[in-house]
């Protein structure tokens, strides 16, 4: 097992580690939920701060103009398209994950209903995140389609079938980690005859991703995990340059108008992904939004995506041997996949019998410690299946190879000395 001493070697010859200055962190505070909250960069208040004062408070409505408001949605869409494969043009910034994949899904629906009535299913992973299956169930009401969900990877290619409409997946799953391969999935929808839609909420920013080499034909994502937006931050919108033009999205919105200062009373979509934009962007928040896509792009001189996906699946590796080495024998198991080139930027850990109900008051002594990782929820009718994980996420931009040997003995010492037992660390709070 690797001491400590080889994790500082490994960060003292990291070519990343001068990016860590990006980010305001706090002391004393391993930060292992990137995955779930970017971290501050350091830019971001300033930034504000001169939106609030001067083009605010200062130049008032002028700024729409002068400091370039307007164009926002598409400039930071295309800074997110450095990091998603996508060309100029193609992305743009609005509103949320959720009314993002709303947008889309219907538009995809409505496609597959001119080319194929006969196709009306909608599948997707019983795993993926819940409010993507909550949009999907909504549209599948509304089109009539019908929404199917498969509880295993290997249940996928029984589902490509000629009744598929529209494949629907999250690349990275929220809770194991697993990464699906993008190209190959989609390869094989289309061979069915369906589209498919990526949700790139745990991809953008965590590793390479490229939909045009893809092929694929949609995807949506946020802006405060990786790409460290802040919370609430805005989301993203992709659509395959052969599909924008052919529907018009559903919330047909006055700023995804061709003309939106001519004031008409019918609407006439804007060419492109601007129609995918709806009401006015949350200005604040958007800017907010460019300073943490900016702390991606920092990355590019270093070898960009690439040297990030190294060492986020470095820094992966080194927490699964330590965790197994250290923590192996008082109960921890992997739940994300032992394979690299299947897992995202996220290492998954459940506890087996007799702690498997210790998890979250196990992550809660944790983050008293200054360990900042997640807890999600099993399902407690099927723990053995669907267990309670520990979730830590591995962002190489400001995450060392130290930390993480730290992180590990802090959760060595939690669960040897079974600190979690203390009532403090078992009261369930609203945010797991």
């Amino acid at each position: 097992m690797r001491t400590r001493q080889d994790c500082q070697v490994l960060d003292d010859e990291d070519t990343l580690r001068e990016l860590r200055h990006l980010f305001s962190l706090p002391p004393g505070v391993i930060y292992l939920d990137g995955n779930s909250l970017g971290v501050l960069p350091r830019e971001t208040a300033a930034r504000v701060q001169q939106v609030i004062q001067q083009e605010w408070g200062t130049d008032l409505i002028k700024s729409w103009n002068t400091a370039g408001w307007m164009d926002l949605p598409g400039r930071i869409g295309d800074k997110i398209g450095r990091l998603i494969g996508a060309r100029p043009g193609e992305c743009v910034v609005a509103d949320s994950t959720s009314l993002n994949l709303y947008k889309v899904l219907s538009a995809a629906l409505q496609m597959a209903r001119a080319d194929a009535p006969e196709r009306r299913v909608i599948v997707s992973e019983r795993s993926n995140f819940p409010t993507d299956l909550y949009i999907a169930e909504s549209l599948a009401r509304q089109h009539g389609a019908e929404l199917r969900l498969i509880d295993a990877v290997e249940d996928l290619p029984a589902a490509l079938n000629s009744e598929l409409a529209v494949l629907m997946l999250t690349q990275v799953n929220y809770r194991s980690g697993y990464m699906h391969d993008m190209k190959a999935v989609t390869s094989a929808a289309h061979a069915a005859g369906a589209l498919v839609i990526w949700d790139l909420a745990h991809s953008a920013g965590a590793h390479e991703v490229d939909l045009n080499g893809a092929g694929a034909d949609f995807a949506v994502g946020c802006g405060y995990k990786y790409l460290n937006g802040g919370p609430g931050a805005p989301a993203f919108v992709w659509v395959n340059p052969k599909h924008a033009e052919r529907f018009w999205q559903p919330l047909s919105g006055w700023l995804g108008h061709a003309a939106p200062f001519q004031f008409t009373p019918n609407y006439q979509p804007a060419p492109g992904i601007r129609r995918y934009i709806a009401g006015t962007p949350a200005i604040l928040s958007t800017a907010a939004l460019e300073c943490g896509v900016d702390t991606l792009l920092a990355a590019e001189p270093f070898g960009g995506m690439a040297a990030l996906r190294h060492k986020s699946v470095a820094l992966c590796e080194l927490f699964i041997e330590l965790a197994e080495a250290r923590c192996g024998s008082l109960g921890v198991r992997l739940s994300s996949p032992r394979e690299a080139k299947q897992r995202g930027s996220q290492v998954c850990l459940s506890l087996a019998a007799p702690l498997q109900e210790a998890g979250y008051a196990v992550m809660q002594a944790l983050i008293a410690r200054g360990v900042i990782g997640d807890f999600r929820a099993g399902d407690p009718a099927r723990l053995a299946e669907v267990p309670h994980i520990l979730r830590f996420g591995f962002t190489p931009l400001y995450i060392g190879y130290a930390e993480v040997f730290d992180a590990v003995e802090h959760l060595h010492a939690v669960l040897s000395s079974e600190e979690w037992r203390e009532a403090r660390f078992n009261q369930k709070a609203a945010v797991t």
